[in-house]
């Protein structure tokens, strides 16, 4: 993927991981694209404020039709609910799948046409250790991250013709808000993890995992 040269949509680019994409990529020489539910908090200078809610198709569409120069999606946006799947609220555990899956999903579909159009591209999705690791407190966000991942392998079958590559970046617990209950010392620097990402968008690589704990649960599958 040339990153100095691609047109950008980053999702959830108001803050967190996506905000770190979305600057790191302006300073790559990218044209960005910076993507929220909330157009005005979007604040970061350079780049071009795009309204998206991932979970509503009609704005999708809109998001679509407005950055159609697009060559690079960065699937970021997300939630975290803190949801058991036994005990825990059905509307908020159909919610994670909504955005997560879904959400992500319909994204992607919206913006294949263009990228395929502007001559292919990459599309990156940010995914989770817990795709692999399970906790029963967080079981619906667990769930949704492991059906993102066998979406995004499966999509990226499907797109490798079409001249658009799919990677996936699974990190643990980042310096975000989502994250503030959790020690410091448990924590990756999210512009580390934004940098190692777009490093492994630009090397061609199909999963990229963003820290020691990930690697560790990667490499324990098979057990």
């Amino acid at each position: 993927m040339d990153i100095t040269n691609s047109v950008a949509v980053v999702t959830g680019a108001n803050r967190g991981l996506g905000r770190h994409f979305a600057a790191q990529l302006l300073e790559r020489g990218a044209k960005v694209y910076a993507a929220a539910r909330v157009l005005d908090s979007i604040d970061l200078p350079g780049a071009i404020p795009l309204q998206l809610d991932i979970t509503d198709p009609a704005s999708i569409a809109q998001a679509a039709k407005t950055a159609g120069d697009a060559t690079l999606l960065i699937n970021n946006a997300g939630t975290s609910l803190g949801q058991s799947l036994i005990d825990g609220d059905l509307d908020q555990i159909r919610l994670e799948m909504e955005t997560h899956y879904f959400g992500t999903l319909g994204v992607t579909r919206a913006f294949v046409p263009a990228i395929e159009a502007n001559g292919g591209g990459a599309i990156l999705n940010v995914l989770s250790v817990l795709s692999w690791w399970h906790p029963a407190q967080a079981g619906a966000y667990s769930a949704a991250k492991a059906a993102g991942w066998a979406m995004t392998r499966a999509v990226r079958d499907e797109l490798a013709p079409r001249g658009i590559e799919v990677a996936a970046l699974h990190v643990g617990y980042m310096a975000t808000d989502m994250a503030a209950h959790v020690p410091a010392d448990q924590k990756t620097d999210p512009a580390v993890v934004a940098a190692l990402a777009l490093d492994g968008l630009a090397e061609g690589r199909p999963e990229i995992l963003a820290d020691e704990v990930t690697r560790a649960v990667k490499a324990g599958l098979a057990g």
